[in-house]
């Protein structure tokens, strides 16, 4: 196996955050494509919401297949399959006649997009030394993701149709699995199986106890993303009364800003307790989703922007949680089992959304019962195992390369100490 040196690191880190953007790409373009194709594929808009339902469901159900495939195979190989899958299967949108192909298409975007998650975010923690950071850092970019393809999907409809706001972006997809094979072979991008700074072990009893709390939280934060994604193109254009242009527009502002909360959020889960951090961000969330209930305007966009800026908040401290109380070897498997809960499972979210909104007419329903589960996620959360701040847990510094015991040596870019 060829050694981690600081070039492979910093490889890993932009091709990781390039994978993460794409992974949150494809869904949030169809969601402004679903406000045309009632017309084109002559269905409602709640039937053309539920095309999504099965690739949706292979997104999070087959996450741990994905990451175990990476721990025990590959994780370079599995992120190859990734881009060249993904990118392929949203060109094939560009030939996709009726209903039930565009379904199928959506199912496999769905199937090679369930690779990322367990797998990118694992080889990311594994190959970066200050953690919370570079899952911040990673973060962002799956944070802007719905906001680039708001603004590159209304675009493409408008000038070329909503084929293009598919086949466009699965190019670019493919590039980057081309090159991504040429870093590969090349030795630019390596394979890491162990923690370039390894974390202490938790005790069996914490570990327990986190699992369990985490897959309650994670399912209820994963509800609120996954219901919010869909709703508020539709709450714009309805709200704003601006049109799909300005709906789409308002979505891009809202989760590129967002986006960028995980920057400050993941170094805040480096200095002090993540549960700290993770409950806060829940608790901030509740009366911002109950506010989107009845606001309207430009106040309801800020107001949405703030509500997704916590539930994007929250995710670093969660990834790291998830980190410390599962081994490396075994840690894609666990981001699998993740998001079998946040994408798959909550991934019922759509037709929640496509039930409540058919059944009342509106939003105010669903915005009510998303800011009760971000309360349970903050109540839950305080039942995980007890932090210490970063610096009384390791003697005064804080958790960067000299705060690991033993200290992980400097590395220059050509990968000696």
């Amino acid at each position: 196996m060829i050694p981690m040196t600081a070039r492979s690191a910093r490889a890993s880190l932009a091709f990781s955050c390039l994978g993460h953007l794409y992974a949150h790409v494809f869904e949030p373009i169809f969601y402004i494509a679903a406000l045309v194709l009632p017309g084109e594929l002559g269905l409602s808009y709640e039937s053309v919401l539920a095309l999504i339902i099965a690739g949706k469901l292979l997104y999070g159900l087959l996450a741990p297949a994905a990451g175990w495939l990476g721990d025990r195979w590959s994780t370079v190989g599995m992120m190859a399959v990734f881009f060249l899958g993904l990118g392929l299967s949203a060109m094939v949108m560009g030939v996709a006649q009726g209903p039930w192909a565009v379904a199928v298409v959506l199912g496999l975007l769905g199937l090679f997009g369930s690779i990322y998650h367990p797998v990118g975010i694992a080889w990311l923690v594994r190959n970066a030394v200050d953690k919370g950071k570079a899952i911040g850092l990673n973060g962002v970019f799956g944070g802007i993701g719905p906001g680039v393809a708001s603004l590159v999907a209304g675009g493409l409809i408008a000038g070329f149709g909503w084929r293009a706001a598919f086949v466009v972006p699965g190019v670019v997809v493919l590039v980057t699995g081309l090159v991504f094979l040429v870093f590969l072979a090349r030795g630019v991008v390596v394979e890491a199986k162990a923690d370039r700074a390894p974390m202490p072990e938790p005790s069996k009893g914490d570990a327990v106890r986190a699992g369990i709390v985490l897959s309650v939280t994670m399912l209820c934060a994963g509800l609120v993303y996954q219901a919010t994604q869909p709703s508020l193109p539709k709450l714009f254009e309805e709200r704003l009364g601006g049109g799909i242009g300005d709906a789409a527009l308002a979505v891009t502002v809202v989760y590129l800003v967002a986006g960028l909360s995980q920057i400050a959020a993941g170094h805040l889960a480096d200095r002090f307790p993540a549960k700290r951090v993770y409950m806060l961000a829940a608790l901030v969330q509740a009366p911002l989703l109950a506010a989107l209930a009845w606001a309207s305007g430009l106040s309801m966009v800020g107001i949405a922007l703030l509500a997704v800026a916590g539930n994007m908040s929250a995710i670093p401290a969660e990834n790291l949680l998830l980190s410390k109380y599962t081994p490396a070897k075994w840690r894609g498997t666990a981001f699998g089992l993740k998001f079998v809960l946040s994408f798959g499972v909550s991934g019922l979210a759509v037709p929640l959304v496509s039930v409540i909104r058919g059944l009342t007419g509106g939003f105010e329903v669903l915005f009510l019962l998303l800011g009760g589960a971000a309360l349970v996620v903050a109540a839950a959360a305080s039942l995980l195992p007890k932090e210490r701040p970063a610096k009384e847990r390791l003697g005064g510094e804080t958790e960067g390369a000299s705060a690991i015991s033993p200290p992980v040596p400097a590395v220059t870019a050509t990968g000696k100490p």
